[in-house]
């Protein structure tokens, strides 16, 4: 098991918000920081959900597509899961198990959320893959699938962000589900879990990695005023 688990994020939200959809980062790179958390795919092309050293994307039409070490991602965040034991919890809906983790203390630091079980129901969405001229973000969340399923076990994974990395990470939870029969997946809308075991992992270190020899992003001029508008509009 490794000691202190560190929070690797390739990317940041501000870029999404401003069309910055490009991969820039392999998965092969990704992957040696980290075998478990979420992201995207170049041009926005469905939600990734990291498990087991294994990355998988959510398309628009449902499917789940194992992902090879050459596609390349512009935003992902990834930890290596020190598999510790977790906590037996039962009930919870979405907006129900955020209001228990945020009663847990710990509203100022990065930490991972991993639930494995049994939901009753959960509502998924995937975005659709973009094509440059890229729009911005918020543009994007209108054009999205909204999955649902009932009685479906698999794994929740995610991360909370502190408020004041609002812009570098989206402030709050962002979740992605795999079914364990690769049936149903994406960004967490909403769920009702019937049973499972939770774990958490706070971070005391939290790794960005930019792209700095991306001309796009050089260049970009980013909305500051707006920018919390626009990832609140895309993400919750």
């Amino acid at each position: 098991m490794r000691k202190d688990p560190k929070l690797f994020q390739h990317g940041t939200l501000a870029m999404l918000v401003a069309g910055l959809f490009d991969g820039t980062m392999s998965i092969e790179e990704l992957l040696k920081h980290g075998d478990s958390g979420i992201g995207t795919c170049s041009g926005l092309d469905g939600e990734m959900v990291i498990l087991d050293g294994m990355a998988y994307t959510i398309r628009r039409d449902g499917t789940v597509e194992a992902l090879s070490g050459d596609v390349k991602t512009p935003f992902a965040c990834v930890h290596f899961d020190p598999k510790s034991p977790g906590q037996k919890v039962s009930g919870f809906s979405l907006p129900e198990l955020e209001a228990y983790l945020k009663g847990q203390g710990m509203g100022n630091i990065f930490y991972a959320v991993k639930l494995t079980g049994r939901f009753a129901k959960m509502k998924t969405r995937t975005v659709f893959k973009q094509e440059k001229p890229y729009p911005g973000l918020s543009e994007v969340a209108d054009q999205q699938a909204v999955f649902e399923g009932e009685n479906t076990t698999g794994t929740l994974i995610g991360y909370y962000a502190p408020d004041l990395y609002q812009g570098i990470a989206s402030s709050g939870f962002h979740l992605h589900y795999l079914s364990a029969d690769h049936a149903l997946g994406g960004h967490v809308l909403d769920f009702q879990l019937a049973e499972a075991d939770l774990s958490l992992t706070p971070f005391s270190d939290f790794d960005i990695h930019l792209p700095t020899s991306n001309a796009d992003f050089l260049q970009a001029n980013f909305d500051l005023a707006s920018l919390n508008d626009q990832i609140q509009q895309a993400e919750h």
